[in-house]
């Protein structure tokens, strides 16, 4: 008994499969094929953690204070609030997470296995031990798992060991001198790690929790490179906290000495400082992404990370291959032609032995030249009876071909080898002219040269197809092999270019994304196709030509060219991290083995459904149909959702600014407080309520006309603008209490007046702030903004007649100041519209 043997016996399986009963217990009994990282948290763990950020920390510290000097009301009022805060935000981002699995299970990875003999596709969650499954270039390892046979097979480890280059398993056992390193077991193959080329039949061994996945997940985490707008977010919050260390040591200071208790005073400081903070700011900003998600989904694109729906509206380059995106994606065998160019069945015969009895991945040309059989009758190419497959050599993208063996009519083996042009002609030495076979020489190649040049110009894709007889019988044949072949022929291929892609390109360019086309294929073809679909060439560069440049010399390279040909994956990736070096936010769209390097570098990489598993792995993004034109709304709606999340983060720190300035320098020269710790803290959770229908405002379209990235700058400047308009509108309240009426005799009506007045105008700044526009003549927010604007004011009004007033000491206020306030409120927001205006440029 072989060790292959035992372990289908320990595995209680076989060939054959698992049986649908014997499959349906296994994952009863060890769960399904995920691991533990990307299991969903529970909800109550969730909602506990929520209590142990560092804003409801620093709450809790307010309520400890509070309770200590006797503050009790004070205490409990925070508390419900801490509690409202977390609940809010826990809920909100519950959706968010459950929005986002939703839409995750709409790009579902399969796997392709054999049960009870039969093949099928079940999706990977599914995998059990003791199922046999297939692999082929472009599958993630779906499990644990060890090879029963194999082909050429060679598995990138990177994601495990970080060795960049693939290596080759096979189903020799395990030898004693591997030094203990697991990954260098040849027979192994562990989840995470993708086939880079070659074919497998593999048994699982470990599915779910039981991988060596999930016992190293915390530890391979891959860093990922921070995104714009999360740098952005970092620097924000960074501006913050200096902001509020130096407001808050004055203020405490000033408060210590002026008021003579240090307690009271540390209290004080500790509630300006939560002034200053916009605590409700990550809920806001995932509610934005997460609704923005949702949209995008009902137009065909699915996020796999929240954050790369901004990343899409500031997108500035898009990289991308042309073959499904400026083409059809339906490519038609036209030709199948000899060396004199003329129409040639024994061309096709063996191209299609060759796409016939291949194992591995079909591309679309596979699938073209296996269709165009059914011009020809199957029974007269008679291929089950004359040939029989004995072995193939898989595709790779250093060889750029792939090979079948297959023995004729029993006899002799011949070798059929099929792909790019150059790549074949490498390893042919005679040619094939009417039956008669011809040394190349210089004559034949610029011959053959000539023929694939005139195929590309009329718009042909080209591939060469060649063959080799073996005069004895063999059965394992690997790439050396490839040698001394003859070549018959070549087939040519249509994929005439999309009616939507000119229309999706030209808008592209308008919303101020420029387009580079990286492909693996030749310049001419690729020249045709981007002229008909409309991209001017700027300048074509070959993937030779950039092989050993310097970075400061790729760096003028990617600025000034947009066509890159006959590109490798490691090509690819170079030409887009060189254009994130140069300060661009950089998309790619690819859905091939070959894109995963460039889809990983990018600030924002988009694949499709049917793209290959690892391509599907690295992207940000997953369009259900391959089209610009849906690219193109997903850009719009990118910058959309930045926007309003723009529009919060200047409205609140201008705000907030402002109001903190104003409650540092009033308590100089007040003698009480100017807003209690409690209704500072009340303040700052009615006006982030207040924000959270800010997801559904419109954006002008004038904003999404042009890329949007994130600018610490203009945020500081909005803060060093609008936030002094704050204070003196603060301060003309200030003068109006207490001249008009007295506060400094009153603390209730002067903490009041003033507390209405800020809240009122932070909720109602927003519509001078959301638009470059005149608000409400030009420009409109949405109805539930509205609507909440309403709600929230009606809100301040019950709170100062209800029975919670005295609790939070507001008292009732003279009817002549609410007049006096709207006359505030209205040249508050005509100033800050003014101002802005003249001295801020948020284009």
């Amino acid at each position: 008994m072989t060790d292959i043997d035992e372990l289908l016996k320990s595995l209680d399986t076989s060939l054959e499969g698992l049986s649908a009963k014997h499959a349906q217990q296994s994952l009863k009994k060890h769960g399904y094929n995920v691991i533990s990282s990307d299991k969903q948290e529970p909800a109550f763990i969730k909602l506990l953690s929520e209590f142990a950020s560092p804003l409801v920390l620093l709450l809790f510290s307010i309520v400890i204070i509070s309770f200590f000097i006797g503050e009790i009301e004070s205490a409990i009022i925070i508390i419900a609030m801490i509690i409202i805060n977390v609940f809010m935000t826990f809920f909100q981002e519950y959706q968010a997470d459950k929005a986002a699995a939703k839409l995750k299970k709409l790009v579902s990875t399969t796997v392709a296995i054999i049960r009870e003999g039969k093949k099928e596709e079940i999706p990977q969650s599914e995998l059990v031990p003791g199922d046999i499954i297939r692999l082929s270039a472009g599958n993630i390892i779906p499990a644990d798992i060890r090879i029963i046979s194999s082909k050429n097979l060679y598995i990138n480890q990177s994601t495990m060991t970080g060795e960049a280059l693939p290596v080759e398993k096979s189903e020799k056992p395990y030898q004693d001198d591997l030094k203990n390193n697991i990954f260098d077991i040849p027979n192994i193959c562990f989840m995470g790690t993708d086939v880079n080329s070659g074919t497998a039949i593999c048994i699982v061994i470990a599915t779910g929790s039981n991988t060596y996945l999930n016992s190293i997940a915390d530890k391979i985490a891959q860093k990922t490179q921070k995104s714009s707008f999360e740098e952005g977010v970092d620097k924000f919050v960074m501006l913050l906290v200096k902001g509020m260390t130096y407001i808050v040591l004055v203020v405490f200071v000033i408060n210590a000495l002026n008021k003579g208790s240090w307690l009271e005073a540390l209290l004080f400081a500790i509630a300006v400082a939560v002034g200053l903070i916009p605590e409700m700011m990550p809920m806001i900003v995932t509610i934005n992404l997460s609704k923005g998600a949702l949209s995008l989904s009902r137009g065909k694109v699915i996020v796999k990370k929240l954050n790369s729906v901004q990343s899409l509206g500031a997108m500035d380059v898009l990289c991308s291959d042309k073959t499904g995106t400026l083409t059809q994606n339906k490519i038609i065998l036209e030709k199948h032609i000899d060396i004199n160019s003329q129409e040639n069945e024994h061309v096709f015969l063996y191209a299609y032995i060759n796409s016939y009895f291949q194992t591995g991945l079909k591309n679309l040309m596979d699938n073209s030249i296996l269709e165009h059989s059914n011009k020809h009758s199957r029974k007269n190419l008679d291929i089950d009876n004359k040939y029989v497959k004995v072995d193939e050599i898989p595709f790779d993208f250093q060889r750029r071909r792939m090979s079948v063996i297959v023995n004729f009519n029993n006899i002799q083996p011949i070798l059929v080898c099929k792909g790019a042009v150059e790549e074949v002609m490498s390893i042919c030495d005679r040619l094939n002219n009417n039956n008669n076979i011809l040394k190349i020489d210089d004559f034949y190649r610029e011959k053959i040269k000539k023929i694939t040049e005139e195929l590309n110009e009329d718009g042909f894709r080209v591939i060469a197809v060649a063959y080799k007889d073996f005069e004895s019988p063999k059965d394992k044949f690997s790439s050396k092999d490839e040698s001394n072949l003859i070549l018959m022929g070549f087939a040519a291929f249509l994929d005439p270019p999309k009616e939507s892609a000119i229309k999706a390109i030209k808008q592209l360019y308008q919303n101020g994304v420029d387009i580079k086309i990286l492909t693996g294929d030749n310049e001419v073809i690729t020249k045709k196709i981007c002229n008909e679909v409309g991209i001017k060439t700027m300048g074509i560069v070959l993937g030779n030509d950039i092989e050993n440049l310097s970075d400061e010399k790729l760096s003028e390279i990617v600025e000034n060219n947009n066509i890159f040909a006959k590109l490798t994956p490691e090509h690819k990736q170079k030409i887009v991290e060189m254009l994130r070096k140069n300060r661009h936010v950089t998309g790619f769209l690819g859905d091939g083995i070959n894109d995963a390097p460039a889809l990983k570098a990018a600030d924002v990489g988009i694949s499709v459904d049917s793209a290959a598993d690892i391509a599907k792995e690295s992207a940000d993004i997953i369009l259900l149909e391959k089209n610009l034109l849906i690219l193109e709304k997903g850009v719009i709606e990118g910058r959309r959702v930045f926007g309003n999340i723009t529009k919060y983060l200047r409205a609140c720190s201008s705000s907030n600014f402002g109001n903190m300035i104003s409650l540092a320098t009033a308590s100089i020269f007040l003698p009480f407080l100017p807003m209690a710790p409690v209704q500072i803290i009340a303040k700052n959770l009615l006006y982030d309520i207040s924000q959270v229908s800010l997801f559904t405002d419109n954006v002008d379209k004038d904003y999404t006309r042009m890329p949007k990235r994130w600018d610490i700058n203009n945020i500081k400047k909005s803060m060093l603008v609008l936030g002094p308009i704050n204070v003196v509108f603060d301060y003309i309240t200030f003068a109006v209490l207490i001249f008009g009426f007295n506060a400094l005799e009153n603390e209730a009506l002067f903490q009041t007046g003033w507390f209405v007045k800020t809240l009122i105008a932070e909720i109602l700044v927003i519509h001078a702030i959301r638009t470059d526009k005149i608000p409400f003549i030009q420009s409109n927010a949405s109805v539930w903004i509205f609507l909440m604007n309403i709600f929230m004011i009606s809100l301040i009004v019950w709170l100062l007649f209800s029975n919670y007033a005295v609790h939070l000491g507001f008292v009732t206020l003279p009817a002549f100041y609410w007049v006096i306030l709207i006359l505030i409120l209205v040249f508050y927001l005509i100033t800050t519209k003014i101002i802005k205006k003249r001295f801020l440029d948020t284009k």
